[in-house]
């Protein structure tokens, strides 16, 4: 089988026999950088040495399945496993193997306001040891996503805007005046941010004492940025799970800094396993109904 992983800004596809992995392609290929929705001619493409060598099944995952992407998807609301999942999958039209496509999730917050994720289940269900445990997952990213998992189903997630907010406020806002843009990663500085997200009076306020500290030489332009860093990441912490035993899947750079502020928050953080998108897809497409015999 070949697994796809097909997102905003990227396309990484394995070639599968049960759940190894016997070869990998990554691509800059986001959906948003396929002209004229031209996804099917891309696809074909990319993976034309292992259609050639005859692979006739491909599972899709991720925001290829979005209303920006190939076919949009309707989301499974969650409580929602594996099964739930490879029952849901969507075919799609191509001409030289079968296609399927996973649909993504939904659920909605305490509130009742709706939260989506895309291509994170995969990785969720393939990062998991075991199928019944009581697990805090977090992927960190533009919008992080953290879901509590129990009995092998996604009960439950929710969506935090934290790198896309340290984008804008450093790039767009007053606050990256007094940053050095090509300043390296400052330890110190990235936890004293993490520790005064715990601290009285809520995030708008914290943000802009990363400018009164600049001004007042409390803080060097050269750490403003970790400091930064610190402080979403560590409100982001507090919201969705202080104290909690947290399972990490993504970037390791990345995930370092979680880890750093999860612990500072009180809780511990575990880096999954690599190719949590592989593992997962090889789940699902065990499950799923396919009408070709190859494997």
């Amino acid at each position: 089988m070949i697994g796809v992983d097909w997102g905003t800004t990227s396309f990484r596809a394995y070639r599968l026999r049960g759940r190894t992995v016997l070869d990998r392609l990554a691509l800059p290929l986001g959906i948003l950088s396929v002209t004229e929705g031209r996804f099917e001619q891309a696809l074909q493409d990319a993976v034309a040495p292992w259609l050639a060598d005859g692979e006739r099944r491909i599972l899709m995952s991720g925001m290829i399945g979005s209303r920006q992407g190939w076919i949009e998807a309707p989301y499974l609301p969650c409580p929602a496993a594996t099964a739930d999942l490879a029952g849901a999958l969507i075919r799609v039209p191509f001409d030289t193997a079968e296609l399927l496509l996973v649909p993504g999730l939904t659920a909605t917050d305490p509130a009742g306001v709706p939260e989506v994720m895309r291509g994170e289940e995969v990785q969720i269900f393939g990062a998991l040891d075991s199928a019944s445990a009581d697990t805090t997952v977090c992927l960190p990213g533009s919008h992080s996503k953290w879901a509590h998992v129990a009995s092998g189903s996604i009960e439950s997630f929710s969506t935090h805007l934290t790198g896309e907010a340290f984008a804008a406020l450093r790039s767009h806002t007053i606050l990256g005046r007094l940053m050095q843009a090509d300043a390296p990663p400052d330890a110190d500085a990235f936890h004293r941010g993490v520790l005064r997200s715990a601290a009285p009076g809520g995030l708008l306020h914290h943000l802009f004492g990363v400018r009164t500290l600049g001004l007042f030489a409390q803080l060097p332009e050269a750490a403003s940025a970790s400091y930064l860093s610190g402080l979403l990441i560590g409100h982001e912490v507090h919201a969705a799970a202080a104290g909690s035993n947290v399972l990490l899947i993504g970037a390791g750079a990345l995930c370092e800094l979680y880890g750093q502020a999860i612990a500072l928050c009180g809780g511990s953080a575990t880096l999954a396993k690599a190719d949590a998108a592989a593992q997962g897809l090889a789940l699902i497409g065990e499950q799923a109904a396919w009408t070709s015999r190859s494997s």
